[in-house]
Protein backbone atom coordinates (compact mmCIF):
# COMPACT_ATOMS: atom_id res chain seq x y z
CA UNK A 1 0.00 0.00 0.00
CA UNK A 2 1.52 3.78 -1.20
CA UNK A 3 1.53 6.05 1.71
CA UNK A 4 -1.49 8.31 2.50
CA UNK A 5 -1.34 12.13 2.97
CA UNK A 6 -0.58 13.30 6.19
CA UNK A 7 -4.21 14.24 6.81
CA UNK A 8 -5.70 10.53 6.32
CA UNK A 9 -4.27 9.08 9.50
CA UNK A 10 -8.01 8.20 10.62
CA UNK A 11 -8.54 6.37 7.25
CA UNK A 12 -5.57 4.42 8.33
CA UNK A 13 -6.48 2.98 11.21
CA UNK A 14 -9.85 2.35 9.38
CA UNK A 15 -8.13 0.28 6.96
CA UNK A 16 -6.15 -1.29 9.48
CA UNK A 17 -9.21 -2.72 10.56
CA UNK A 18 -11.02 -3.35 7.46
CA UNK A 19 -7.42 -5.48 7.16
CA UNK A 20 -8.48 -7.78 9.83
CA UNK A 21 -12.34 -7.51 9.93
CA UNK A 22 -13.51 -11.54 9.52
CA UNK A 23 -15.26 -12.90 6.72
CA UNK A 24 -18.83 -12.82 8.40
CA UNK A 25 -18.87 -9.24 7.71
CA UNK A 26 -19.96 -10.75 3.86
CA UNK A 27 -23.23 -13.01 5.62
CA UNK A 28 -24.15 -16.80 4.25
CA UNK A 29 -26.36 -16.31 2.14
CA UNK A 30 -28.31 -19.49 1.20
CA UNK A 31 -27.81 -19.10 -2.85
CA UNK A 32 -30.15 -22.32 -2.90
CA UNK A 33 -32.56 -20.30 -2.28
CA UNK A 34 -32.17 -17.14 -4.12
CA UNK A 35 -31.61 -18.16 -7.24
CA UNK A 36 -34.73 -18.58 -9.13
CA UNK A 37 -36.82 -15.93 -6.12
CA UNK A 38 -34.54 -13.55 -6.68
CA UNK A 39 -32.96 -10.86 -9.59
CA UNK A 40 -29.36 -11.02 -9.26
CA UNK A 41 -27.03 -8.18 -10.08
CA UNK A 42 -22.40 -9.08 -10.89
CA UNK A 43 -20.66 -5.64 -10.94
CA UNK A 44 -17.69 -6.00 -11.31
CA UNK A 45 -15.45 -2.59 -10.80
CA UNK A 46 -12.83 -3.74 -13.11
CA UNK A 47 -9.02 -2.70 -12.10
CA UNK A 48 -10.28 -1.52 -8.89
CA UNK A 49 -7.66 -1.95 -6.05
CA UNK A 50 -8.62 -3.09 -2.52
CA UNK A 51 -6.54 -0.19 -0.70
CA UNK A 52 -7.94 3.03 -2.81
CA UNK A 53 -11.32 1.07 -2.08
CA UNK A 54 -11.07 0.52 1.33
CA UNK A 55 -9.29 4.33 1.92
CA UNK A 56 -12.85 5.87 0.04
CA UNK A 57 -14.83 4.09 1.78
CA UNK A 58 -13.52 5.02 5.47
CA UNK A 59 -13.32 8.49 4.42
CA UNK A 60 -16.62 8.98 3.28
CA UNK A 61 -15.98 9.59 -0.66
CA UNK A 62 -17.83 6.71 -1.58
CA UNK A 63 -21.03 7.03 0.08
CA UNK A 64 -23.43 5.66 -2.34
CA UNK A 65 -21.60 2.66 -2.51
CA UNK A 66 -20.66 2.19 1.24
CA UNK A 67 -24.32 2.65 2.80
CA UNK A 68 -24.38 -1.24 1.44
CA UNK A 69 -21.64 -2.54 2.25
CA UNK A 70 -22.23 -4.95 5.11
CA UNK A 71 -20.72 -2.74 8.50
CA UNK A 72 -19.88 0.01 5.41
CA UNK A 73 -16.37 -2.02 4.82
CA UNK A 74 -15.03 -3.44 1.88
CA UNK A 75 -14.28 -7.09 2.31
CA UNK A 76 -10.59 -7.93 1.28
CA UNK A 77 -10.53 -10.63 -1.07
CA UNK A 78 -7.80 -12.51 -3.32
CA UNK A 79 -8.58 -12.03 -7.17
CA UNK A 80 -9.01 -15.28 -9.03
CA UNK A 81 -7.00 -13.69 -12.37
CA UNK A 82 -4.57 -11.04 -12.70
CA UNK A 83 -6.09 -9.38 -15.52
CA UNK A 84 -10.14 -9.33 -16.82
CA UNK A 85 -10.18 -12.01 -18.88
CA UNK A 86 -8.77 -14.89 -16.49
CA UNK A 87 -10.23 -13.72 -13.58
CA UNK A 88 -14.29 -13.27 -15.75
CA UNK A 89 -13.51 -16.94 -16.72
CA UNK A 90 -13.18 -18.09 -13.35
CA UNK A 91 -15.96 -15.42 -11.95
CA UNK A 92 -18.32 -17.30 -14.54
CA UNK A 93 -17.66 -20.94 -13.69
CA UNK A 94 -18.37 -20.35 -9.92
CA UNK A 95 -14.94 -18.62 -8.74
CA UNK A 96 -15.39 -15.42 -6.95
CA UNK A 97 -12.95 -13.25 -5.27
CA UNK A 98 -11.72 -15.77 -2.40
CA UNK A 99 -11.44 -14.82 1.18
CA UNK A 100 -7.95 -13.36 2.30
CA UNK A 101 -7.70 -15.71 5.08
CA UNK A 102 -7.08 -19.43 5.87
CA UNK A 103 -10.20 -21.76 4.27
CA UNK A 104 -11.61 -23.58 3.04
CA UNK A 105 -14.15 -20.93 2.26
CA UNK A 106 -17.52 -22.01 1.09
CA UNK A 107 -18.72 -20.49 -2.24
CA UNK A 108 -21.78 -19.28 -2.92
CA UNK A 109 -22.06 -20.93 -6.92
CA UNK A 110 -20.33 -24.01 -7.95
CA UNK A 111 -20.58 -26.30 -10.65
CA UNK A 112 -20.99 -30.11 -9.59
CA UNK A 113 -17.51 -31.89 -9.47
CA UNK A 114 -16.30 -34.75 -7.34
CA UNK A 115 -14.15 -33.80 -4.48
CA UNK A 116 -14.92 -29.87 -4.59
CA UNK A 117 -13.92 -28.73 -0.50
CA UNK A 118 -16.20 -25.29 -1.36
CA UNK A 119 -19.11 -26.74 -2.33
CA UNK A 120 -21.66 -26.27 0.84
CA UNK A 121 -24.91 -26.86 1.63
CA UNK A 122 -26.07 -23.22 0.58
CA UNK A 123 -24.00 -23.36 -2.67
CA UNK A 124 -25.91 -23.06 -5.54
CA UNK A 125 -24.89 -26.70 -7.69
CA UNK A 126 -25.37 -26.49 -11.13
CA UNK A 127 -24.25 -28.79 -13.92
CA UNK A 128 -23.55 -26.96 -16.83
CA UNK A 129 -20.07 -25.51 -17.81
CA UNK A 130 -20.36 -21.79 -16.68
CA UNK A 131 -22.89 -19.99 -13.56
CA UNK A 132 -24.20 -18.02 -17.06
CA UNK A 133 -25.81 -20.98 -18.89
CA UNK A 134 -26.87 -22.19 -15.68
CA UNK A 135 -29.35 -19.28 -14.79
CA UNK A 136 -30.29 -19.72 -18.30
CA UNK A 137 -31.57 -22.85 -17.36
CA UNK A 138 -33.05 -21.76 -14.36
CA UNK A 139 -35.54 -19.17 -16.10
CA UNK A 140 -33.13 -15.98 -16.20
CA UNK A 141 -32.79 -13.71 -18.73
CA UNK A 142 -28.81 -13.03 -18.81
CA UNK A 143 -27.63 -10.01 -20.33
CA UNK A 144 -24.16 -8.19 -19.89
CA UNK A 145 -23.09 -4.89 -20.36
CA UNK A 146 -19.78 -4.88 -21.19
CA UNK A 147 -17.06 -2.32 -20.73
CA UNK A 148 -13.53 -3.02 -21.41
CA UNK A 149 -12.06 -4.52 -24.77
CA UNK A 150 -12.67 -8.29 -23.59
CA UNK A 151 -16.38 -7.21 -23.99
CA UNK A 152 -16.15 -5.33 -27.19
CA UNK A 153 -17.42 -8.28 -29.58
CA UNK A 154 -14.68 -6.50 -32.36
CA UNK A 155 -13.27 -9.80 -33.03
CA UNK A 156 -13.25 -13.38 -31.63
CA UNK A 157 -11.73 -13.09 -28.48
CA UNK A 158 -13.86 -10.09 -27.54
CA UNK A 159 -16.76 -12.23 -28.22
CA UNK A 160 -16.01 -14.86 -25.29
CA UNK A 161 -17.61 -13.46 -22.51
CA UNK A 162 -20.18 -11.49 -24.01
CA UNK A 163 -21.28 -14.79 -25.86
CA UNK A 164 -22.18 -16.72 -22.79
CA UNK A 165 -25.06 -14.41 -22.17
CA UNK A 166 -28.56 -14.15 -24.09
CA UNK A 167 -28.17 -10.72 -24.67
CA UNK A 168 -25.02 -8.29 -24.47
CA UNK A 169 -24.62 -4.72 -24.56
CA UNK A 170 -21.57 -2.61 -26.03
CA UNK A 171 -20.41 0.61 -27.29
CA UNK A 172 -17.58 2.78 -27.72
CA UNK A 173 -19.32 5.01 -25.37
CA UNK A 174 -19.11 2.25 -22.62
CA UNK A 175 -15.52 1.94 -22.81
CA UNK A 176 -11.91 2.56 -21.72
CA UNK A 177 -11.41 5.68 -23.47
CA UNK A 178 -15.09 7.30 -22.45
CA UNK A 179 -15.41 9.60 -19.48
CA UNK A 180 -18.93 9.18 -19.18
CA UNK A 181 -18.77 5.28 -19.45
CA UNK A 182 -20.26 4.52 -16.56
CA UNK A 183 -23.16 6.86 -17.08
CA UNK A 184 -23.69 5.30 -20.39
CA UNK A 185 -23.62 2.00 -19.06
CA UNK A 186 -26.44 2.46 -16.43
CA UNK A 187 -28.69 4.30 -19.09
CA UNK A 188 -28.49 1.11 -21.16
CA UNK A 189 -29.07 -1.02 -18.36
CA UNK A 190 -32.28 0.97 -16.98
CA UNK A 191 -33.48 0.28 -20.35
CA UNK A 192 -33.17 -3.61 -20.64
CA UNK A 193 -34.50 -3.41 -17.42
CA UNK A 194 -37.47 -1.55 -18.32
CA UNK A 195 -38.26 -3.69 -21.49
CA UNK A 196 -38.46 -7.20 -19.44
CA UNK A 197 -41.77 -8.36 -18.46
CA UNK A 198 -42.00 -8.20 -14.93
CA UNK A 199 -42.51 -11.88 -14.48
CA UNK A 200 -39.26 -12.49 -16.00
CA UNK A 201 -36.49 -13.50 -13.66
CA UNK A 202 -33.02 -11.13 -14.29
CA UNK A 203 -29.55 -12.14 -14.08
CA UNK A 204 -28.06 -8.72 -14.75
CA UNK A 205 -23.85 -8.06 -15.05
CA UNK A 206 -21.67 -5.08 -15.63
CA UNK A 207 -18.13 -4.88 -16.49
CA UNK A 208 -17.37 -1.24 -15.21
CA UNK A 209 -14.66 0.28 -17.48
CA UNK A 210 -14.46 3.81 -15.57
CA UNK A 211 -11.35 2.25 -13.31
CA UNK A 212 -9.42 1.33 -15.82
CA UNK A 213 -6.88 2.87 -17.63
CA UNK A 214 -6.99 5.66 -19.05
CA UNK A 215 -8.78 7.33 -16.02
CA UNK A 216 -6.68 10.77 -15.69
CA UNK A 217 -9.89 12.80 -16.83
CA UNK A 218 -11.71 11.57 -14.04
CA UNK A 219 -9.70 14.22 -11.54
CA UNK A 220 -10.03 17.84 -12.20
CA UNK A 221 -6.96 19.32 -13.40
CA UNK A 222 -5.43 16.10 -14.47
CA UNK A 223 -4.20 16.39 -18.21
CA UNK A 224 -3.27 13.67 -20.25
CA UNK A 225 0.05 14.41 -20.22
CA UNK A 226 0.53 14.01 -16.43
CA UNK A 227 -1.10 10.78 -17.04
CA UNK A 228 -3.05 8.40 -14.88
CA UNK A 229 -2.42 8.03 -11.23
CA UNK A 230 -3.39 6.25 -7.58
CA UNK A 231 -5.27 9.85 -7.35
CA UNK A 232 -6.61 9.78 -11.02
CA UNK A 233 -8.01 5.83 -10.23
CA UNK A 234 -9.20 6.97 -6.86
CA UNK A 235 -11.38 9.59 -8.87
CA UNK A 236 -12.60 6.96 -11.06
CA UNK A 237 -13.83 5.41 -8.24
CA UNK A 238 -15.72 8.44 -6.67
CA UNK A 239 -17.14 8.98 -10.38
CA UNK A 240 -18.66 5.88 -10.24
CA UNK A 241 -20.08 6.37 -6.77
CA UNK A 242 -22.18 9.40 -7.79
CA UNK A 243 -24.05 7.30 -10.70
CA UNK A 244 -24.47 3.53 -9.00
CA UNK A 245 -27.64 4.57 -6.92
CA UNK A 246 -29.10 4.53 -10.47
CA UNK A 247 -27.88 1.36 -11.28
CA UNK A 248 -28.69 -0.34 -7.75
CA UNK A 249 -32.19 1.37 -8.05
CA UNK A 250 -33.18 -0.33 -11.90
CA UNK A 251 -31.64 -4.02 -10.21
CA UNK A 252 -34.45 -3.56 -7.26
CA UNK A 253 -37.08 -1.90 -9.44
CA UNK A 254 -38.79 -5.09 -9.68
CA UNK A 255 -38.64 -7.46 -6.82
CA UNK A 256 -35.64 -7.98 -4.33
CA UNK A 257 -32.26 -8.45 -5.82
CA UNK A 258 -29.03 -10.17 -4.45
CA UNK A 259 -26.03 -8.13 -5.54
CA UNK A 260 -22.28 -8.58 -5.49
CA UNK A 261 -20.03 -5.87 -6.15
CA UNK A 262 -16.17 -6.72 -6.94
CA UNK A 263 -12.92 -5.95 -8.59
CA UNK A 264 -11.63 -8.68 -10.84
CA UNK A 265 -8.02 -7.47 -10.32
CA UNK A 266 -5.87 -4.18 -9.03
CA UNK A 267 -3.47 -2.63 -10.64
CA UNK A 268 0.01 -0.84 -9.92
CA UNK A 269 0.87 2.10 -10.17
CA UNK A 270 4.74 2.04 -9.92
CA UNK A 271 4.18 0.30 -6.59
CA UNK A 272 7.75 -1.45 -5.96
CA UNK A 273 8.45 -0.49 -9.66
CA UNK A 274 5.39 -2.19 -11.47
CA UNK A 275 2.88 -0.42 -13.33
CA UNK A 276 -0.33 -2.12 -14.91
CA UNK A 277 -1.62 -5.79 -14.50
CA UNK A 278 -1.62 -9.30 -15.48
CA UNK A 279 1.65 -9.73 -12.79
CA UNK A 280 1.58 -11.23 -9.64
CA UNK A 281 2.47 -8.19 -7.36
CA UNK A 282 -0.16 -7.37 -3.74
CA UNK A 283 -1.91 -4.19 -5.47
CA UNK A 284 -3.24 -6.65 -8.60
CA UNK A 285 -4.09 -9.91 -6.02
CA UNK A 286 -5.90 -8.33 -3.30
CA UNK A 287 -9.34 -7.13 -4.23
CA UNK A 288 -12.60 -5.33 -2.69
CA UNK A 289 -15.78 -7.53 -2.45
CA UNK A 290 -19.16 -6.87 -1.36
CA UNK A 291 -22.44 -8.61 -1.47
CA UNK A 292 -26.13 -7.64 -0.33
CA UNK A 293 -29.59 -7.32 -0.53
CA UNK A 294 -31.15 -4.84 -2.63
CA UNK A 295 -34.85 -4.19 -1.15
CA UNK A 296 -37.63 -3.58 -4.04
CA UNK A 297 -37.41 0.74 -4.71
CA UNK A 298 -35.28 0.97 -1.57
CA UNK A 299 -32.59 2.33 -3.12
CA UNK A 300 -32.31 6.31 -3.68
CA UNK A 301 -31.32 7.69 -6.76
Amino acid sequence: MQAPPPDAGQAVADIRDVDAAPSEHAGNPDMSEIVGSHDLLLITLDTLRYDVAAELAAAGRIPHLARHLPGGIWEKRHAPGSFTYASHQAIFAGFLPTPAAPGPHPRLFAARFAGSETTASRTFVFDTPDLVSALAGAGYRTVCIGGVGFFNRQGPLGSVLPGMFQESHWEPEFGVASPTSFEAQVARAEQVVAGLPAEQRLFLFVNVSALHQPNWFHQPGATRESGDSRATHAAALEYVDAHIGRLLAAASSRRRCFAIVCSDHGTAYGDDGYTGHRLGHESVWTVPYAHFFLEPGATAR
